[in-house]
């Protein structure tokens, strides 16, 4: 009785795992296309591992304890796996951020497995201007940023969306510098990120020829004080995930003369075009204006920052 609990358990993983996998692929699969392809593959495996649980409980178990050890932890281990997998699953882009991913008569549009890269089309834009390497907040499609920084491409500023592993910006953070390091044409560069984004962004300050540094409701882990370049923070007076007391507490970590723009009741999903966040504040302002303020006091700041 003991050997076939045991079993219909294993089972159920089997079958959990499969459904998980195949439900974020059925709901999210054209933001699994514009993520890294890390999150895909870690589906894939997933499923493919409780298919094979589920085939091996069709079969008669072969005895001995360490086999059954192994049965057995293999079931914990894929058990504990797939609530990571369906947490993982990202905040999907909104129509206009997947517009805006499209190439224009003023911009190209560059997508790769890692990056979404806003090209700047004009062939008179000196050939030292500055870039901005942009990454998003956690598990939030990489195209939900794009409507906010075209505006930069069209002003003639080249602009890279990283696409992050798993949709963590942390769990690749010096995938700025390899930005950076690949386009040794851009001679200036400013780093930034919304939320988890930019504690990643502010980990490449020592990066050569990075001169700016721009946060989108976040703040640096670490002290960042001495770090030879300008510095925005933009964040919203209702959000309820990097609230104001948390932006207060930041000022002594950045560089002096930060510059420190709120908001007013703006809140952290005002920050890209992925609808609602859980655990978010509630609005006091429209959308389209709350993103007009980070729009334009993004777009002056990136504009002012000169070589060093």
């Amino acid at each position: 009785m003991r050997g076939r609990t045991a079993t219909v358990a294993r089972a159920a993983v089997g079958a959990a795992a499969v459904l998980a996998a195949a439900a974020v692929a059925l709901t999210a699969g054209s933001v699994l296309v514009a993520g890294h392809p890390a999150y895909p593959v870690l589906l894939l495996v997933t499923a493919l591992c409780g298919a094979a649980l589920l085939w091996r409980c069709g079969r008669t178990p072969r005895p001995g304890r360490l086999r059954a050890a192994g049965r057995i932890g293999g079931a914990v281990l894929l058990a504990l796996l797939v609530p990571v997998v369906l947490w993982l699953r990202p905040y999907g882009a909104d129509d206009a951020a997947v517009a805006a991913a499209r190439p224009s008569a003023t911009v190209d549009v560059v997508h790769t497995p890692t990056t979404w890269e806003l090209r700047p089309r004009d062939p008179t834009a000196p050939a030292d201007r500055t870039g901005l390497v942009f990454q998003p907040g956690a598990r939030v499609d990489p195209r939900a940023y794009l409507p906010l920084l075209r505006p930069l491409a069209e002003r003639g500023v080249p602009v890279v969306v990283v696409a992050p592993a798993f949709g963590l910006a942390l769990a690749d953070p010096g995938s700025t510098a390899r930005v950076i390091d690949d386009r040794p044409g851009i001679t200036t560069w400013v780093v930034g990120g919304h939320s988890m984004g930019g504690v990643a962004a502010a980990l490449a300050l020592d990066t050569p020829d990075v001169r700016g540094l721009v946060l989108w409701a976040s703040y640096p882990a670490g002290d960042v004080s001495d770090a030879p370049v300008a510095a925005l923070s933009v964040s919203g007076s209702h959000d309820a995930l990097v609230s104001p007391a948390d932006i207060t507490a930041s000022r002594p970590l950045l560089p002096p003369g930060t510059r420190f723009v709120e908001i007013p009741g703006g809140v952290h999903a005002f920050f890209g075009d992925y609808g609602e966040q859980t655990g978010d504040g509630v609005p006091g302002i429209d959308r389209d204006t709350a993103q007009q303020q980070i729009v334009n006091s993004t777009s002056a700041f990136v504009r002012a920052v000169r070589p060093g």
